[in-house]
């Protein structure tokens, strides 16, 4: 990555009104251009948070964090588009916290309706909505939006960035604007005149930008659509890329974390003579709820942090795994949080003598993250105020946290952020931030490397929460008349806004409910409730939230109905999509045809189907799994999404496997539990993930018929643990309700 400070004290900046956002609310004071955040220095000005054009070349300002999704290789396609120079010619740079890099595309996902069917009013609503989080500044990398939310964006600041370069192109030649072309960074004028972008950039910037530009239809781009080398890819196979982990300062000291293992107890007391007789030991900080210890090396502030004795008080939740399920459960009966789909009318449905009732329970686990980089983040507090160089997923809100933590107002904090050694959520938390912000006010003016063993990561994770689903259906003629379900958890939604905003959103809670209230199954009789259970135990995002464990309720259920009817369970589903929604049937279609689900299968081999609709993006999932001598082996998976409009194929394969490799490994083996208060996995050996040999053979299919662009790194996760419970009971006659599966039986190991 480039150095920030370098590039923007010497650059010159093309605008456009894009950065806006580019949706008129009919309210001055929404319409109106942000703040740009850039200080380009006396020598240069700064007219939009996008481009920057010096004479080293074009230079964007991506507004995401780069965490594996490839958004660095997307995102300068996008501007390339337009602004008519060389995709691999762009420099990509994470930009400040600002106001100006909010993501209008999480307003996607906040209305409490399917996604799939939305009226024109709805729309309206989305893009009416859109105004609060330009307000608050919501610079988020998250909900599978950072494509969504820059598709226009990106492309109108190309555009318009264009115009303007040719405008001050024809003042210069006195020749008439429309006369002239542009290509690769240069500015064609009739008898082969050419001009550089950087020639003109100072001129340009001068030029007040067109309101309006027309943007190239898809017909005419080069590199969009295409599959693209990924632009970090040299960087992170030569070891070059800078995670947090990896920051480096002159004069740094190095430290780590014990906190409460008893998560949200305090910390009664603590002796730290042990650890400070240890060579290279430079202090041990008292955190409240834990200690951090601060040395000359990461490893010793580790072995220090183990020598330290301390007293913990009990954690303000029940003592096991069993009794907080069992709490999780009890909500089920209780008052429900919302009741988003309600078609027909469930508790009118007569049965008849015919008609056929399906019950079913199912539970899943609380699970951690897991990121391959542990939490880290480096500080330093001098009398100028404070920096932070971490990999944030919300860096204007670590900025404001790692304030308050040390008393600073938020314009004293800088966040830089890094590249992301795995996010799924977990980096759009701000602790690790906050420690580190108060280990460096404790060691002002001596920068501090703070990295979390890998034990104190595990062990302190804001989980995704253990579940529970209570589903009832009723077939008639073998199809769906009826389906009734009831999920209850704690709140994901309210416990992590509460932490990143200091208010808990009120009324019902979509993401509670997703991927099971908002399918696209045209069942006469559809009614979903959600129920909140009260724990205190941390939880947070977790990659594709609650259609996590949603899907594995609803499409685990859809398969015992399809079965119970003595139907096909791929046309089952086929026949309640098809009446639907049809991009969701195509999808359905495909991996039939990709798998050749229709072929008799030999002995000894399962295959299983699930489809959900999340992000936009309807993904179907066939999963085929084999006996080898009493154990299954996964031997092939076929993926179908339909994402809209494909930016970049390669791209939307790897995240579709990637998130199918979440899913599975969830599935199959992860866990987190709860003895005496603590959690009882501390590292990879007890928390273990899919190995390279056990993982199965994908094919991946890239559909285009939705009409709008829909997220990709998140959806292909919630298909794959009903694909896979449903295979292995194709396999087995087996039906397993509860997760990890490895619970009950044996995979190849």
């Amino acid at each position: 990555m480039a150095n920030w400070g370098k590039i923007a004290r010497r650059t010159f900046l093309i605008g456009s009104a894009a950065m806006a956002g580019g949706v008129a609310f009919g309210v001055w004071q929404y319409r109106r251009e942000l703040p740009n955040p850039l200080d380009p220095g006396a020598d240069g000005v700064a007219l939009n948070p996008w481009i920057i054009i010096d004479q080293s070349g074009v230079t964007l300002i991506a507004a995401r964090a780069e965490m594996g999704q490839g958004v660095y290789t997307t995102l300068p396609a996008l501007l390339a588009e337009e602004l008519d120079v060389a995709w691999d010619q762009i420099r990509v740079i994470h930009g400040p916290a600002a106001q100006a890099y909010f993501n209008a595309g999480l307003m996607s996902h906040a209305l409490p309706s399917t996604d799939y069917d939305r009226t024109g009013f709805q729309e309206v609503m989305v893009e009416a909505m859109s105004v609060l989080p330009k307000m608050i500044g919501l610079q988020v990398t998250g909900g599978s939006t950072s494509s969504l939310d820059a598709y226009d964006k990106l492309r109108q600041a190309g555009a318009t960035a264009r115009e303007v370069l040719k405008q001050a192109a024809a003042d210069r030649l006195g020749v008439a604007m429309g006369s002239l072309e542009t290509r690769d960074g240069r500015v064609i004028a009739p008898g082969g005149v050419e001009l550089s972008y950087q020639d003109l950039a100072e001129d340009a910037a001068r030029i007040g930008p067109p309101r309006q530009v027309e943007l190239r239809p898809a017909s005419q781009w080069k590199y969009l659509g295409r599959a693209m080398p990924r632009l970090d890819m040299v960087e992170k196979v030569t070891g070059t890329a800078q995670f947090a982990i990896d920051v480096r300062l002159p004069g740094m000291r190095f430290a780590t974390v014990r906190m409460n293992p008893h998560l949200g107890g305090a910390m009664v007391s603590f002796d730290a003579r042990a650890a400070l007789a240890i060579p290279g030991v430079e202090r041990v900080v008292d955190l409240g709820h834990g200690i951090a210890v601060v040395a000359t090396t990461t490893w010793t502030a580790m072995k220090a942090a183990e020598a330290v004795a301390i007293e913990w008080a009990p954690a303000p939740y029940p003592d096991s795994s069993l009794e907080m399920l069992t709490v999780i459960r009890a909500a089920l009966d209780g008052p429900a949080n919302s009741k988003l789909r309600d078609d027909g009318d469930v508790d009118a449905v007569q049965i008849g003598a015919e008609d056929q009732v399906i019950e079913a329970e199912y539970s899943v686990p609380w699970l951690a993250h897991a990121t391959m980089e542990p939490m880290s983040a480096a500080a330093h507090f001098t009398p100028r105020g404070l920096d932070i160089w971490t990999g944030s997923q919300a860096p204007g809100f670590a900025e404001m946290a790692a304030a308050r933590a040390v008393g600073l107002a938020p314009e004293q904090v800088r966040c830089h952020v890094t590249y992301l050694g795995g996010g799924f959520g977990r980096r759009g938390e701000n602790d690790v931030v906050v420690l580190a912000a108060r280990i460096a006010q404790a060691m002002a003016g001596t920068p501090v490397l703070v990295t979390w063993s890998r034990e104190e990561d595990m062990r302190h994770d804001f989980y995704r929460p253990a579940a529970c689903a209570r589903m009832r259906g009723v077939l008639r003629d073998g199809a769906a008349l009826a389906l009734d379900g009831r999920v209850a958890a704690p709140s994901v939604s309210r416990q992590a806004m509460a932490r990143m905003t200091g208010n808990a959103p009120p009324g019902p809670d979509k993401g509670h409910v997703e991927g099971m209230f908002n399918q696209p199954y045209a069942i006469p009789h559809y009614r979903v409730t959600g129920h909140l259970a009260e724990l205190s135990v941390p939880i947070g995002f977790w990659r594709s939230v609650g259609n996590s464990f949603n899907g594995f309720f609803m499409e685990s259920f859809i398969d015992e109905m399809a079965i119970a009817a003595g139907r096909d369970p791929l046309a089952f589903r086929l026949d309640l999509a098809e009446a639907e929604h049809a991009p969701s049937a195509g999808v359905l279609r495909a991996v039939a045809e990709m798998s050749g689900w229709d072929r008799a299968r030999a002995p000894g081999t399962g295959m299983g189907v699930a489809m959900t609709h999340s992000f936009h993006t309807p993904v179907a999932v066939v999963i085929e799994v084999t006996d080898q001598d009493g154990a299954i082996a996964l031997s092939r998976a076929w993926m179908a999404c339909d994402v809209g409009t494909a930016l970049d194929p390669s791209i939307i394969e790897a995240q579709m496997v990637g998130g199918l490799v979440y899913g599975l490994s969830a599935a199959m083996m992860e866990e987190i539990s709860f003895s005496g208060g603590t959690v009882d996995q501390g590292n990879f050996t007890e928390y273990d993930a899919l190995r390279q040999h056990q993982m199965p053979q994908v094919a991946v299919r890239i559909l285009e018929t939705s009409g709008h662009i829909g997220g990709v790194g998140e959806p292909g996760t919630p298909p794959a643990a009903p694909a896979l419970a449903n295979a292995i009971f194709d396999l087995t006659g087996t039906r397993i309700r509860d997760l990890p599966l490895n619970k009950r039986l044996r995979f190849v190991s």
